[in-house]
């Protein structure tokens, strides 16, 4: 405790009345201790890679060499596409995931696993193989978004890191696209932190920028990943002014008068009035974050334009999703910030993508298919390669699957040119390639998003419900060459 707390405790028991009862005088309860900050990320997983682990390692499996592969078998319903994001912050983490003195010793005073495991796991460091798609690409039921290669030692314990990092960051890109699709070019930020966990926040800045979104109102996002950040004031800067036009003043005088004002606490006509008046004809924008707004927009509009503030935006706000924006798409409006919706998936808060063994090495050493066959959770064995095929007006028209033997599925690049290979290199032998992480890789893989997005078929922007935007097609190695 420090002396600061002991302070607080002295003078807690200094205010207690004096009892003469016999009974002894309660103590001061010591402080609660502070959340460990800890770099490792081990630990973050489910308790059964570590008791796979123990089993294999007894049994003399666990260095047999492995292929697992991260996909989802089915879009959620009215979604013609997914969006990939996360695969930075999966290798971000990757170099993180080490088991060190305070991981090792919580695992052996609980008995999780044995000494022969932990002896493996002190010495823990992935020197694998993962590639799969550049992040910001789209994918579809089956896609091999993610390979990873090693031992199986080495690739299970990475499972539910993985899968908890792409199944959330896609879903939230997955509606971040929907949205900013349906935004046609108008400005959409996210401004959900408040309704996600504290990490959560900054993970869904990042996956809504990839998705398309122009900022975020997260700063450690801002920070951690280059992203440009937004926000001014709420309604309790209106509030505790004693007048509406006093809140308006200190705001223009502190952020000069290109800010948005938020002009909807009391009247909205009146507020905008009061805009205008303090910021002059120059004010950046007001938002609006109730109503009508759709109608509201065009009132505003109106009003702003006979006060002689017509280069000032219109920003609207309020549980926004890709279905509102796109309610609103005639409406003179501006820029669109989103909360609740884009950091929830907008209805599908994850991607149900899992991650399976599709190949390892036989007692002899030879790399074999391998897949489940339960009802409904079907796999489809051995390494997988893709492409995707494109028509004569540049808008895909297949996702291709590349199934057969191992060597000839690893060494396959199209011989055409309508295909274009979508797995790439992410870590060789341990070394994560720096291409893909920070705010650098955010950049890449928003970029990318804009692109690959554009490829699809018009029909893929559609919001109603619908298959997905391009078929997937098996191309088997093996028919082609009997």
């Amino acid at each position: 405790m420090t002396d600061e707390l002991r302070g607080i405790g002295a003078s807690l028991t200094d205010s207690w009345p004096a009892f003469d009862n016999g009974v002894e005088e309660p103590q001061p309860l010591p402080a609660a201790p502070l959340p460990a900050v800890r770099p490792s990320v081990a630990l973050l997983t489910d308790r059964y890679e570590l008791t796979m682990l123990q089993a294999a390692l007894a049994d003399g499996t666990a260095h047999r060499h492995c292929v697992f592969e991260v996909f989802t078998r089915r879009l959620p319903p009215g979604r013609r596409y997914g969006v990939l994001a996360g695969t930075g912050r999966v290798l971000e983490a990757l170099p993180h995931f080490v088991f060190e003195d305070a991981e090792l010793a919580y695992l052996e005073e609980n008995g999780i696993v044995d000494r022969r495991t932990l002896d493996y796991l002190a010495n823990y460091r992935f020197s694998g193989t993962i590639q799969g798609y550049v992040e910001g690409e789209v994918f579809f039921p089956g896609s091999p978004v993610l390979q990873v290669e090693g031992t199986f030692a080495e690739a299970v314990l990475l499972e539910t890191l993985i899968l908890s990092i792409l199944n959330y960051d896609s879903a939230v890109a997955s509606a971040a696209s929907r949205m900013t699709s349906a935004a046609g070019g108008r400005p959409v930020l996210e401004m959900g932190s408040r309704r996600a966990s504290e990490q959560a926040a900054v993970a869904a800045a990042r996956a809504a920028v990839i998705g398309g979104f122009a900022g975020t109102s997260n700063l450690e996002a801002g920070m951690r990943y280059g992203l440009d950040t937004i926000g001014t004031a709420a309604h309790s800067f209106t509030l505790l002014h004693d007048t509406e036009r006093d809140a308006f003043a200190s705001q223009v005088a502190s952020l000069g008068p290109g800010t948005t004002l938020l002009v909807d606490t009391y009247d909205v006509r009146h507020g905008v009035a009061t805009a205008v008046e303090v910021a002059g004809t120059g004010l950046g924008a007001v938002r609006l974050d109730s109503g009508d707004l759709g109608g509201l927009a065009q009132e505003v509009r109106k009003q702003l334009d006979e006060l002689g503030a017509r280069d000032t935006k219109i920003v609207v706000t309020s549980d926004l999703d890709e279905y509102a924006i796109a309610s609103l798409a005639a409406a003179p409006v501006d820029v669109y910030g989103v909360g609740t919706s884009v950091v929830t998936g907008s209805g599908a808060p994850t991607c149900g993508m899992v991650y399976k063994l599709v190949a390892r090495a036989d007692s002899s050493g030879v790399l074999q298919p391998v897949a489940k066959a339960s009802a409904n959770k079907a796999s489809v064995g051995g390494r997988k390669a893709a492409a995707r095929r494109y028509g004569r007006d540049g808008h895909a028209v297949e996702e291709i699957m590349v199934t057969g033997p191992d060597t000839a599925v690893a060494e396959w690049t199209p011989q055409s040119d309508d295909l274009r290979p979508l797995l790439a290199p992410m870590v060789v032998d341990g070394a994560v390639d720096s291409r893909w992480v920070g705010p650098y890789g955010v950049a890449n893989a928003a970029i990318n998003h804009g692109m690959v997005r554009a490829e699809l078929p018009r029909g893929a922007r559609r919001l109603s419900d619908g298959d997905p935007a391009i078929p997937t097609v098996d191309l088997r190695l093996d028919d082609l060459l009997d």
